[in-house]
């Protein structure tokens, strides 16, 4: 197996305003990689020497190395890849960088409690919903050990702390507000970033046939789902999973055919198209042209984004403030 590069920013990023991905995440294609460099280790530490105090809270290599094992196999998943021993001493190099980022969440995790009381109902309907998609609890475990958890409990914990963060940085951005100045200053500052290309916004189902091709025209103008039938009928792997959507695409991204259809056909009604991958019926839910997004369409996303900015200054402050003590040299030691 081709080790993997030690990409330290996927690792070490900062407490983000983004929204948490699935518990158990389905892995992406593999990509390319390149060999991680090594570095010093130490010997061994036992699991309950202390790697960090964060506030009135102590740390034990046990608490550091069950989130480092769920850090690495986000990467690894990401890159279709489950995770497995060597795959952790791959990234083994990165264990004292990762402190700082364990640190980091745990100063957040304490910050977002008094505020936050997360609801054990919707805690325990989401791990029995991850639960609901395996035959056995074998099967299940095998998933939780690949995505980095060594039991449900530890997803539970996981899903647990999501329920008191996620809430606290919505709660945190929504403090920041920006005035229809600001927003227009900004707006005519950064006019390059509002350029944008054509787009469309696409679904489609491939069949082999044009005969196919019609009677999948026929349900859908009989009511039936597109989603629904995209997944039972078409034959494009890559979309039909996802109900034929393609998402949004730009001119030329598809051939000429299809390309066509795209940015020329009628909106919201399925049309009939051949190429040389079979017969598709497409629909176009959204069309732009291309150039300067108009103001009152760029405003939210201005708002999104320096509310994202101001809250995040604020975090890095209040963060910053946490007593904190660490002890790298007790990670510095090759997983697992």
């Amino acid at each position: 197996m081709k080790n993997l590069v030690l990409t330290l920013a996927l690792l070490t990023g900062g407490a983000a305003l983004a929204q948490t991905g699935q518990p158990v995440p389905a892995p992406a294609p593999s990509v390319q990689s390149t060999p991680a460099q090594s570095a010093p280790t130490q010997p061994a530490q036992a699991p309950d020497t202390v790697v960090a105090r964060v506030g009135s809270q102590t740390f034990t290599l046990a608490d550091f190395d069950r989130a480092f094992r769920v850090a690495v196999a986000g990467v690894v998943n990401a890159q279709g890849l489950p995770l497995s021993d060597e795959l952790l001493t791959e990234f083994a190099p990165g264990r004292a960088d990762y402190l700082k980022q364990f640190v980091r969440e745990q100063a957040l995790y304490q910050l977002a409690r008094p505020s936050v009381k997360p609801d054990a109902a919707a805690v325990d309907a989401q791990l029995a919903q991850a639960r609901a998609g395996f035959a056995s609890d074998d099967e299940f475990q095998q998933a939780l050990n690949q995505t980095g958890y060594a039991s449900a409990e530890d997803l539970r914990a996981s899903l647990e702390r999501q329920a008191v963060v996620v809430p606290y940085l919505q709660s945190v951005q929504k403090r920041f507000n920006f005035g229809d100045a600001v927003v227009a200053g900004y707006y005519n500052l950064h006019r390059d970033v509002f350029t944008r290309d054509a787009e469309a916004c696409v679904k489609h189902i491939l069949v082999a046939s044009e005969a196919e091709a019609k009677t999948v025209v026929t349900d859908l103008g009989a009511g039936k789902d597109f989603a629904e039938v995209a997944r039972e009928k078409s034959q494009d792997p890559g979309s039909a999973a996802e109900g034929g959507d393609l998402g949004c695409i730009a001119p030329g991204d598809t051939v000429a055919a299809f390309d066509k259809a795209s940015f020329s056909g009628p909106l919201n009604q399925p049309q009939v198209v051949q190429t040389e991958y079979g017969w598709h019926v497409l629909t176009v839910s959204r069309r732009s042209a291309a150039g300067l997004l108009p103001l009152t369409e760029a405003a939210p996303l201005i708002r999104e984004q320096l509310s994202r900015e101001a809250a995040q200054k604020y975090l890095d402050a209040q963060i910053a403030r946490v007593k904190v003590e660490t002890f790298p040299d007790v990670v510095r030691v090759t997983a697992p």
